[in-house]
Order: structure tokens, then sequence, then C-alpha cells
């Protein structure tokens, strides 16, 4: 899936070893979690389990670049507003921040931001601190980002007109 000038990147956010007891002995297996993007707004979560580690990481790699999608960011750098994802008890508020803020995201939001090509940004995990549920929260927020243009579409006005009643409130 990498087109000619597209250049990929990868990330792990979480590997766990889960053990099963035969009477043979202990049989280990691993899953995976990562989040791949092309740091210009799109992304992509994956799991992916096996036997080994390096399989397991490349079954989620190769889920995660079949899910990516693309998510408009502010000047390619941060969020058009604040967002609030969900998913299960997870849930992740995600704020835009001025120039020069950095990633401002613990555990495994991190990952995601630095691979989505955000810049500046503060997010808070509240709830759940499965990485599971934490990715898919965040992802699921970043889903339902509604850029200034939409809007105005919608609401069937100008571009101005949503601009200036913004300021104003």
């Amino acid at each position: 899936m990498v087109n000619n000038n597209i250049e990929i990147v990868e990330k792990l956010v979480k590997v766990n070893r889960c053990t099963k007891v035969t009477k043979g002995g202990r049989k280990f297996s691993f899953s995976v979690i990562v989040v791949v993007g092309d740091k210009k707004g799109k992304v992509g979560y994956g799991l992916g389990k096996a036997d080994e580690v390096i399989d397991a990481k490349r079954k989620a790699s190769d889920e995660a670049r079949k899910n990516m999608f693309k998510i408009p960011l502010r000047e390619g750098r941060t969020l058009h507003h604040d967002i609030v994802g969900k998913f299960c008890s997870g849930k992740v508020v995600m704020r835009a921040a001025p120039a020069g803020t950095g990633v401002i995201a613990g555990g495994p939001t991190r990952p995601l931001f630095e691979v989505l090509g955000i810049k500046d940004i503060v997010a808070k995990s509240v709830g759940s601190n499965n990485p599971h549920n934490v990715v898919k929260a965040a992802i699921m927020g970043l889903r339902n980002i509604n850029i200034p243009k939409m809007i105005a579409d919608k609401r069937g006005k100008k571009l101005a007109e949503i601009a200036s009643q913004r300021k104003t409130t």
C-alpha cells in the first residue's frame, strides 16, 4: 500500500504476552498493537496475534495499513477544534494547541499523534487505561472532526460568516 511518494511510518504501541499452561509446559503467544501513518493526516490502527512477536507485529501492521483513513489537520500541525472520543470505558479528551506546544499526551495516544503528523496537541485519557480502548477512543474522536468549510456548507453559509461567529463567542 506504499505509493510512490508516500512514506508510511509504523509505531508499536503495546506488546502483550499471554500464557497457556498445558500438560507439556507453558505455551506463550503475543498480541501487538500497531499504529501507522504518513505524518500528513492519514492514520490506521491494527491488532495482530501470533506465537512470535515478529509475526504478530507483521499482522498488526498489515491490518493497520488496510484500515488507514484521512483526518483534516489545521495548518498541518493540530486539530481544528477540541474533541472527546469514547470507546467502551475509554475516553480521550483532545484539545487543539498553539504552535510550539508539542505533543502533550501519554501512553498509547502519543504514538498515534506522532504517526498522524500532529505537532501541537494536549490530550488526556480518562477512564480505562487499556491501550486497546484508549487508541480506539482517540480514533473515534478523530473520525468526528469537522473542518469549518464542511460546517459552512452544511448550514448553507459562507466561511466568513462561520469564522465571524466563532470570534464573537
